[in-house]
């Protein structure tokens, strides 16, 4: 078997290590191995091909990978999902909530709910804001803090 053929076929095998982890130092051989297969295709020797290697993978691994990993994690905004979404949120009160529950109504659905702190109740018609949630319970608090 060639060479390059080698070199291609770890290319691609890192790359698709890489897809596994995520950590883009695979990726960064990737880019080594294909500077080896350069060399071979040049008709370069079995000892100038793995130095190829070595130097492409650690230009990568020392200049690339700092760059994308800082671009990667200051470009992706933080998202809430799920229930954090909630938390900030108004609702309105349609069954009396103190510590040991009560119901809110948030949009269309209506969720369990609990005050935050023991002696805080809210009456039926109260605009209370979700503070956290806690399981399947919104725990509330006053909508004017």
């Amino acid at each position: 078997m060639a060479a390059w053929v080698i070199w291609l076929i770890g290319a691609v095998a890192l790359a698709v290590g890489e897809v596994l982890t995520l950590d883009l130092v695979l990726l960064m051989l990737a880019g080594g191995a294909l500077g080896g297969l350069v060399v071979a295709l040049a008709g370069g020797g079995a000892v100038l091909q793995v130095v190829a290697f070595v130097a492409v993978s650690g230009l990568l691994l020392g200049g690339v990978r700092p760059l994308a990993r800082r671009h990667l994690e200051n470009r992706t905004p933080l998202q809430l999902d799920g229930v954090d979404t909630l938390i900030g949120r108004t609702a309105k009160v349609t069954r009396d909530v103190d510590v040991s529950g009560g119901r809110i109504q948030l949009g269309a659905d209506e969720w369990t709910a609990r005050s935050q702190h023991s002696g805080e109740s809210f009456a039926v018609g109260a605009t209370v804001r979700i503070l956290q949630v806690d399981g399947a319970t919104a725990v509330v608090g006053d909508a004017l803090e």
